[in-house]
């Protein structure tokens, strides 16, 4: 089946978008097999109009193959439904899929340099030139399954060491061939993914990383792909796992005006929710003291803008959240034996904010914090401004560098994950939930200098733990999940 027109393709590709040409699709499917027992689910997160992954699941049996794709372009999409049996209307970085899912990755992403202000340039994780091709590898290798076989379609200059790296780090069997067109000098990749302490360290993965570094640099021109495949074929494998998540995080425009519709409206209920917004409280039966005041502003029962009777205006928001307050005590038995217990109080810690907004005034925009400490002269219907609290407690050791996972940066990016809170626990020496023998090997650690381990109850999605690693020389704290290690 043609694709389309290379005239056509050349339009398409002005737009970011780069299909498989026809004769490079068919020598590519070549080199795959199909799993001979069980169905398949093969992924295109950049599927265009779905030619080429239809194709591919046709190959390999389209009765056993459950094809899933990401595309971008609305029009591209609508084409795309036709062809697959499922399809994603979204930025890929706006996407919840589910890891090691999938045995066949067709990853044939946009190509071009990441900008500033891309949505995506903040989850690029590297040292290299920040390309869309690697932005789209990092984020998609985890949706693999093991075993997994990988088609990786791009421009042979991007081609640079921190990819070869990669690319020799997570697959084994790699093979590296020119495309048939030549139009946009791609090479097409072939590969299977495996667990990096199975690959072997061997001269023909160092070879394999040289040739393709000097195919990246041009000093090499790749192997023509050949018309037939001489080679044993990459097998697809069967699934292994159900699909939980495939959707996009943000609702799609159809799906948007679909549920305003069945809502009839934005607001159905706007009367039964906000009709007594303009009905005036009951003064209370006596008049607020200070403390009451204080105690009403941090459960955040007064909130907005206050102004006092000497013109003072403040925007207020009070909160209170939970702390742990940590006290040793020691003990001492008849024969002379000193014990340690350590115990952790709850504490309930208010946190009042105000931002001035007192026109002219001097102090106009400044951010502070508020309490209901005496004070010699305070105004007569305001708290008083005291010194913010300190935003970290003390450090017991030198964090070094911060370093997090993948998957922690995809957590704390889409606000399911505040590290810094579980941060500031660690470096205060709260290893949280850990056995009483590891708490006691973390306190000879901070003598020693040995590493330090903390490990904390989350819940951010599916995820229930989170791990925090300072090592022995203190040169670095990395922020893991158990699944990273």
């Amino acid at each position: 089946m043609a694709l389309m027109f290379p005239r056509l393709a050349r339009n398409f590709a002005r737009n970011g978008y780069y299909p498989t040409d026809e004769i490079t699709l068919e020598r590519t499917l070549q080199a795959l097999a199909p799993s001979s027992t069980g169905r398949m689910r093969i992924l295109d997160p950049c599927a265009g109009e779905g030619a080429a992954l239809a194709e591919a699941a046709h190959m390999l049996g389209r009765e056993q193959v459950e094809a899933f794709a990401v595309e971008y372009d609305s029009e591209r999409v609508d084409h795309a439904r036709k062809l697959l049996d499922r399809v994603l209307h979204s930025d890929l970085m706006d996407t919840m899929i589910s890891r090691q899912s999938f045995g066949l990755l067709w990853l044939n992403p946009p190509y071009g340099d990441l900008v500033s202000d891309q949505a995506g340039t903040s989850q690029y994780q590297g040292s290299g030139r920040r390309r869309l091709e690697k932005l789209f590898y990092q984020r998609t290798l985890p949706l693999l399954q093991y075993g997994g076989v990988l088609v990786f379609i791009v421009p042979h200059y991007v081609l640079d060491d921190e990819l070869c790296g990669w690319l020799c780090s997570h697959f084994a069997e790699l093979r590296i061939y020119a495309a048939a067109d030549p139009t946009f000098k791609q090479v097409v990749i072939f590969g299977i993914r495996v667990r990096r302490h199975d690959i072997c360290k061997s001269s023909s993965v160092t070879e394999m990383r040289d040739l393709m570094r000097a195919i990246g640099a041009g000093e090499r021109a790749a192997e023509a792909l050949p018309a037939i495949w001489p080679w044993e074929r990459y097998s697809v494998l069967p699934v292994v796992n159900e699909l939980e998540h495939f959707y996009r995080v943000t609702l799609e425009p159809e799906q948007f005006v679909a549920e305003i519709h069945r809502l009839k409206g934005l607001w159905p209920d706007f009367a039964l929710h906000f009709r007594q917004t303009g009905a005036r409280p009951r003064p209370p039966v006596k008049a607020l003291s200070r403390w009451h005041l204080a105690l009403a502003l941090a459960a955040g029962a007064i909130t907005g803008v206050v102004t006092s009777r000497s013109g003072r205006v403040l925007a207020l928001k009070g909160d209170t959240h939970k702390d742990k307050v940590a006290k040793t005590e020691f003990t001492e038995d008849e024969d002379g034996n000193v014990s340690e217990t350590r115990i952790l109080t709850d504490r309930f810690v208010p946190i009042i904010r105000a931002w001035d907004m007192t026109p002219g005034s001097e102090h106009l925009g400044r951010v502070i914090t508020i309490s209901s400490s005496a004070d010699a002269s305070p105004e007569p219907d305001l708290p008083v401004a005291a010194i913010p609290p300190p935003t970290s407690p003390t450090e017991l050791f030198e964090s070094g560098r911060l370093l997090f996972t993948q998957s922690v940066q995809h957590l704390a990016e889409n606000r399911l994950l505040d590290a810094i809170l579980y941060l500031d626990r660690h470096f205060a020496g709260d290893w949280g939930e850990l056995s009483e023998d590891d708490w006691n090997s973390n306190q000879r650690a901070l003598k020693t200098g040995d590493r330090l381990i903390s490990c904390y109850d989350i819940s951010a999605g599916d995820e229930t733990r989170l791990w925090i690693i300072t090592d022995r020389d203190r040169g670095a704290t990395t922020v893991l999940l158990p699944s990273d290690y």
